[in-house]
Parts: C-alpha cells; sequence; structure tokens
C-alpha cells in the first residue's frame, strides 16, 4: 500500500512539473483523450486471475541448508520412511499424518516421505505431500521440508524436519 505523499514531497513535485512542457508539435492530452488511452489500455490488459483468500499456513519452510546437508549425508538420522506409491490421495493423507504422528512421539528429527513422481513428473502425491504437511493441526510436529538427495530418491521424496517434543 502506497504512503500518502507529504506536504514537502507535494511542493517538489509542484516545482518539477512546472517545468515540463510537451513535445515540438504535441499539445497537452485533454481528459477525453487521457480517458480513451486508458479504457483502450484496460482493453488490451490480460484478465487477472482470481485471487484466493491466504490460508492461515499456506506453504511451509525449507529445512535449514546445513541440516538438509547433515540429513542427505546420513550425519543425522532419518528416523523413519513412509512409502505412498500405490494409494490414492485420501489413503495417502490419513497414513502420513499418523506415520508424522507416530515418529514425532518415538522422538524422531527427520523422516523420509517417498511421494514417487508420477507418470510425467507432476504427480498428485507428489504436488499435494507438502499441502498437507503445511496442515495447521501438524504445525507443532512439522519443521520444514525440502526435496531428497539423488540416493534418497531425488524428486520422487521428500525430508520432512520434525520440531522436538516439548518436555512434560
Amino acid at each position: 500500500m502506497k504512503r500518502p505523499l507529504k506536504p514537502e514531497e507535494i511542493r517538489i513535485w509542484g516545482m518539477v512539473s512546472s517545468t515540463i512542457h510537451p513535445l515540438a508539435g504535441r499539445g497537452t492530452p485533454t481528459a477525453s483523450q487521457e480517458a480513451a488511452r486508458t479504457e483502450i489500455a484496460a482493453r488490451l490488459a490480460p484478465p487477472k486471475p482470481a485471487v484466493r483468500p491466504a490460508k492461515p499456513r499456506e506453504a511451509l519452510d525449507a529445512i535449514e541448508p546445513n541440516r538438509r546437508h547433515r540429513i542427505a549425508k546420513e550425519r543425522e538420522d532419518i528416523g523413519a520412511r513412509l512409502d505412498l506409491h500405490g494409494l490414492d490421495q485420501a489413503r495417502a493423507r490419513t497414513t502420513l499424518e499418523s506415520f508424522l504422528t507416530r515418529a514425532w512421539n518415538d522422538g524422531w528429527r527427520a523422516v523420509l516421505v517417498i511421494t514417487g513422481k508420477g507418470v510425467q513428473g507432476d504427480g498428485v502425491l507428489k504436488r499435494r505431500a507438502p499441502e498437507w504437511l503445511a496442515a495447521p493441526h501438524l504445525a507443532h510436529m512439522v519443521a520444514g521440508i525440502s526435496d531428497a538427495a539423488r540416493h534418497h530418491g531425488g524428486d520422487g521424496a521428500l525430508y520432512v524436519a520434525l520440531k522436538r517434543k516439548a518436555r512434560s
């Protein structure tokens, strides 16, 4: 949102604009000419996409680079692995959520979720898993996600960093 101009800025702009003259052979545009230009520009402009309301937690942060490197090099244990191949979306989501809850309750700090790439590299589970992991009811468990290293599945898998469990 733009801030309103200060009186000093208005005064300076008035001084600058008073020194401007139209090019030779051109007059100052009339109000009707300006309106016509604006209307034509509006017609030629591409349609604006519909804006969706923002969700409370739309996307997860990526895992910190150093931590991701430690997980990829297996210097930080991958506590558990979950393979979602062959599951439909509803079953995959419930399986993923229960898996994360178990891993977090067991005290694991990182897990590997294998979604697969899909037939053409745009699989449904690959696209939807980050959305599911960003769900508000998982916010107390999931710290971040990143694509897995090639030897752990590459684009068809995700590292999920889990938060520490609060001590009781």
